[in-house]
């Protein structure tokens, strides 16, 4: 089935406003002396450094590496469109308008390259210690009781086998317990089923003792 295309005034808002700075950045940079290709190069420099740390902030959550190149490619885009609005004679660009321009290929690469390579916070670890429930749930576990009863000295009866304590509840962090309630939302929304341990244990990564601990808190 083909789908209608409909005129989006978000988005179109979006191209009309990025097609201006774009052009801006151009100038800009063919003001500063920077022709033929180059003086294209620029505008892409800045857009993709400011995409990519916005990517940045929405993959990773909020990081003072990702706001930091944020700001200087929002800063450098906002500095072309007022500077070509007759604040600057481009005819004359000042030494400073020059230095800046010509340093920006080198502080963009520093940028793009911090932002590929740096290491992304791994959400799976949490140092939250375990809840105070399931400590409660380890102390409550039955304690075998001694045999109080008195048997003959000369021939005691054999004893029966005593079946294995059963093993004490995992602590599972906070943290991983909230995130699997979302998970299980999410199952139940879009299949009408509750989520069964299998489904929960390869959504999370977990081994399965901590999906089996996991999946009995949801219940």
């Amino acid at each position: 089935m083909t789908r209608s295309i409909r005129p989006d005034a978000v988005l179109v808002q979006a191209v009309i406003a990025g097609a201006l700075s774009f052009a801006h950045l151009h100038d800009l940079a063919a003001a500063a002396g920077q022709t033929g290709w180059k003086a294209w190069a620029y505008p892409v420099s800045v857009d993709l450094l400011l995409v990519a740390a916005w990517r940045r902030l929405r993959a990773d959550g909020p990081s003072r590496l990702a706001w930091c190149w944020f700001l200087i490619a929002l800063v450098a885009s906002l500095g072309a469109n007022v500077a070509t609005a007759g604040f600057l004679d481009l005819a004359h660009p000042p030494a400073w308008l020059r230095f800046g321009v010509a340093g920006w290929p080198a502080l963009a690469f520093l940028g793009g390259t911090l932002l590929a390579h740096a290491h992304a916070p791994d959400r799976a670890t949490d140092t939250t210690p375990a809840p105070a429930s399931a400590a409660l749930d380890v102390e409550r576990e039955p304690a075998l009781e001694p045999e109080t009863a008195v048997q003959p000295a000369e021939e005691p009866p054999a004893l029966p086998a005593a079946d294995p304590a059963p093993a004490p509840a995992m602590p599972v962090p906070a943290a991983l317990v909230t995130h699997a309630r979302k998970i299980a939302a999410e199952h139940m929304a879009r299949t009408g089923a509750p989520i069964d341990t299998d489904t929960l244990r390869s959504r999370l990564g977990v081994p399965a003792s901590m999906a089996d601990a996991i999946a009995a808190q949801l219940t």
